[in-house]
């Protein structure tokens, strides 16, 4: 369930979708790095200005599913304009900053962007672009990302599948919710 939240921002609305956190996993691969799953968190927030804040942090994860090591932390500010046309400013702890452009697509809670300028500092490893696919899919985000640098061409290196963490507020508001006349056999609620 997609909630908007009253003081959202009026053009944030086609992205509320991301709102809240988000955890799950998913793969990295790319050369001249170890290939590997990883463990993702997100969070995607806002405090009524006409931009969404968003930090993600990923780690390595072992055969068991147990957190190895941080793998990449990144942050930026979403934003989208009439047009549905989205706009991302990214910094890497890398020592990489990016800014994305892209669009949402129509009738549907998909985004595609792809890099507009990379700037790096000197220890941020060779890269010099890349595109990203993020889409709400039956509850959950999904998201790949693909990458080049001087050496390799485009090409997938990440994606993950998320779930929404669902917090003891999130169950509060949703009971306060409920209709006054919900059956109380649990049954007759289906039928």
């Amino acid at each position: 369930m997609i909630e908007i939240p009253s003081d959202l921002h009026k053009d944030l609305v086609p992205l509320a979708f991301l709102l809240g956190d988000w955890a799950g996993a998913g793969v990295h691969d790319f050369p001249g790095s170890e290939k590997c799953n990883f463990g993702q968190e997100v969070t995607f927030t806002h405090d009524g200005r006409d931009f969404l804040e968003y930090h993600s942090r990923t780690w390595v994860l072992d055969n068991d599913g147990n957190k190895v090591r941080p793998l990449e932390t990144e942050s930026g500010f979403w934003r989208i304009d009439a047009g549905r046309k989205v706009e991302v400013t990214m910094t890497r702890d890398d020592g990489t900053i990016e800014i994305w452009y892209g669009e949402m697509a129509d009738k549907k809670p998909q985004i595609d962007l792809v890099t507009d300028a990379v700037a790096r500092t000197a220890a941020a490893r060779p890269y010099t672009g890349g595109k990203r696919l993020y889409g709400y899919v039956k509850s959950d985000l999904m998201w790949v990302g693909e990458k080049q640098t001087p050496e390799v061409e485009l090409r997938p290196y990440m994606s993950a599948h998320l779930k929404k963490v669902v917090t003891p507020e999130d169950v509060e508001r949703w009971a306060k919710a409920l209709p006054d006349d919900m059956p109380d056999d649990g049954i007759a609620f289906f039928k």
